[in-house]
């Protein structure tokens, strides 16, 4: 007992016994405790890559190559981020029926997670844009009035002031946006997607992208009325200048014919 008593007062007792104590609890925690968020979110994100992997293997490499590196039938994916692909997949564009001036959109044939897998595995080829979140692309708390002006400086120049597009040269189109999903549009102004130019942060900032979506949400609305009256499908000084040609011009020659008639009736009576 002399002894035991002895080595209790040694000066280095207390921390041995707090060495002793901060082992026990940590293997216990290291035991008992759940595996932490970040790790089950990286093994979440590469079962996402496996998956993506396997669907990529058997709808894109034939074109774009096993790795991405592209080939003579497709470019390369490298680097081009997830939301190329969410943009291109989650619209129907790919994979492409044929090869063409253009590819046009048409029925999605992957789900949404099937489509998020693809992402996360062309994402882990090389740094892209991000698929944006539902903050970003909400029109709340948006400038309309701006994104109007945007729109009508660096896209009304292909697909019209209204956003119901228009012919290209070489059998290309800017197609309509509407009733296009928010998300497709920021990715597309993102990524640039076929023979559109690409618009990153550099060049319209996430605010300015923002203002953009609510302006085409507020002149393409389900709600939406033109307010001064007949919008002519919203084509622009070209349908409204036929019209004019055509109704209006046509209605002033009528009249002309008919008080010349009146006139030669009158002049014979």
């Amino acid at each position: 007992m002399k002894k035991l008593s002895a080595r209790r007062r040694h000066p280095l007792a207390a921390v041995v016994v707090l060495l002793l104590a901060l082992a026990a609890t940590g293997g216990l925690y290291a035991a008992f405790a759940p595996a932490s968020k970040a790790q089950a979110d990286t093994t979440a994100q590469s079962l996402a890559i496996d998956e993506g992997k396997k669907l990529y293997a058997v709808g894109c490499a034939s074109c774009h190559g096993t790795g991405g590196q592209g080939s003579s039938d497709g470019p390369s994916l490298v680097g081009v981020g997830a939301a190329a692909v969410d943009f291109q997949v989650g619209t129907g564009r790919m994979p492409a029926q044929q090869p063409g001036a253009q590819i046009p959109k048409k029925k999605v044939i992957y789900s949404q997670a099937e489509i998020d897998q693809l992402a996360a595995y062309i994402a882990s080829l090389g740094a892209g844009p991000t698929v944006p979140t539902k903050s970003q692309v909400s029109p709340e708390g948006a400038d309309i009035a701006k994104g109007g002006e945007l729109f009508r400086t660096n896209c009304a120049q292909c697909h019209n002031f209204t956003g119901k597009g228009g012919a290209l040269t070489h059998g290309k189109f800017a197609p309509s946006l509407e009733g296009v999903d928010p998300k497709h549009i920021y990715e597309a102004m993102q990524t640039g997607p076929q023979n559109m130019p690409s618009f990153p942060d550099t060049t319209l900032s996430e605010k300015n992208k923002k203002d953009i979506i609510a302006y085409l949400n507020a002149v393409n609305g389900d709600d939406t009325e033109s307010p001064g009256g007949l919008d002519l499908g919203g084509l622009g000084p070209v349908s409204e200048g036929l019209f004019g040609w055509i109704f209006g011009l046509g209605a002033l020659v009528a009249v002309a014919v008919w008080v010349a008639a009146r006139t030669a009736k009158a002049k014979k009576s």
